[in-house]
């Protein structure tokens, strides 16, 4: 099997051959080429063919948002992954470059040895270059542009179809059970993939959202105040005590879980430190278990595009507590990692693309609330 080929951009000597060194101890990678700037990194494209860029957000001459939106003119899917400071700036910068069209983005390593920066780089880069080029390489999962007629390389897509069957009375019933929450859980692609499905949501919802996307502190505020600014309803990072109130979403803090609890007549969030799961802090599993123990049949939980596992536990909670789930299809999902997974444990009430999710859940929540008015 041919190794994935990486370019990587940086305008530090030492962080280039940091990632160099940590990718080529890999057998599945390959630094094909380094690059101190954009410049430079675009005349480098077409000599050594990359199957993913590493680059940076700071740099001299032309700095990473510029380098990008060169790179999606001239190359719209090859993927990139930005490798951004842990700050204010480079959160905001960040966010900025997922949605120019970055697939991920990685913060640069805090350790101050050598030896442990490295191990961060490979715990936390390389997972993610083998994640977007093995869908690449191997499924047409991977899609910039959510359009399900072609994979990434522009062959006809092989996505798997799944059929809808014919509903009894007892399903239909179901899908009439009322939502009182709507709990969402989503990684890589996450930003996009939210500001698509909360943006479409009318600023009356009669329900409160919660939300976990993997993202460190920081990173969780500016994306919370940035779609705040593109949504009809208000989104808010949460804060241990807040307490839900229907048209209003919460997204969990950065490096805290986010839970739910029962206080008198109020549903309030809790968040805290426990160990990660998943490797995840927050994990979508804690706020999906929080979920169903106190809504029970009341959940609509969904799971959007993302790298792992996490949520999987959580939608089984949701399952056998009677609530819904629906996840996001692997032709619009940037990796279909976490709803591939729900969806194959047959989890799933429906499975389907990024942008008709908005219409099915609030069809559901009409349907929850006329058939329990009629009864």
């Amino acid at each position: 099997m041919p190794k994935i080929r990486v370019l990587v951009v940086d305008d530090a000597v030492v962080v280039r051959q940091l990632i160099s060194k940590v990718l080529n101890q890999d057998s599945e990678l390959e630094v094909v080429g380094v690059a101190a700037n954009g410049r430079i990194a675009l005349a480098k494209i077409p000599q050594v063919n990359p199957d993913l860029i590493v680059l940076d957000i700071e740099m001299p001459e032309m700095d990473g948002l510029e380098t990008l939106k060169a790179i999606r003119q001239a190359y719209p899917i090859l993927p990139v992954i930005m490798f951004s400071a842990v700050t204010e700036r480079g959160a905001a910068a960040t966010l900025d470059a997922l949605a120019l069209g970055a697939m991920d983005y990685v913060t640069k390593p805090s350790q101050t040895s050598r030896e442990a920066a490295m191990t961060y780089i490979q715990a936390q880069l390389s997972p993610k270059i083998k994640a977007l080029c093995g869908a690449v390489g191997a499924s047409p999962s991977l899609s910039i542009t959510n359009t399900p007629q072609t994979s990434p390389l522009g062959k006809p897509a092989t996505t798997k179809r799944f059929s809808t069957p014919h509903k009894s009375l007892e399903s239909i019933r179901c899908d009439r059970r009322r939502i009182d929450l709507i709990a969402i859980g989503v990684s890589t692609g996450g930003p996009n993939a939210l500001t698509d499905l909360l943006t479409s949501f009318p600023a009356d919802l009669p329900v409160p959202i919660v939300i976990v996307q993997h993202m460190p502190p920081l990173f969780t505020q500016r994306l919370a105040k940035r779609l705040t600014s593109q949504c009809q309803i208000p989104v808010l990072e949460g804060s241990d005590g807040d307490i839900l109130k229907p048209g209003q979403a919460w997204l969990a803090p950065g490096n805290f879980h986010m839970a739910l609890e029962k206080n008198h007549s109020h549903i309030q969030i809790r968040t805290h430190q426990a160990p990660p799961e998943n490797s995840c802090r927050p994990a979508v599993d804690v706020l999906f278990r929080s979920a169903a123990q106190l809504y029970g049949a009341g959940v609509l939980g969904i799971v959007l595009t993302g790298m792992g596992q996490d949520g999987l536990h959580g939608c089984q909670c949701i399952h056998e507590a009677g609530g819904q789930i629906l996840v996001q299809d692997e032709a619009s999902s940037v990796v279909w990692g976490m709803p591939g997974i729900v969806a194959n444990a047959g989890l799933a009430d429906r499975i389907l693309p990024l942008d008709q999710l908005a219409n099915e859940i609030m069809q559901r929540l009409e349907r929850g609330r006329s058939w329990r008015g009629s009864r």
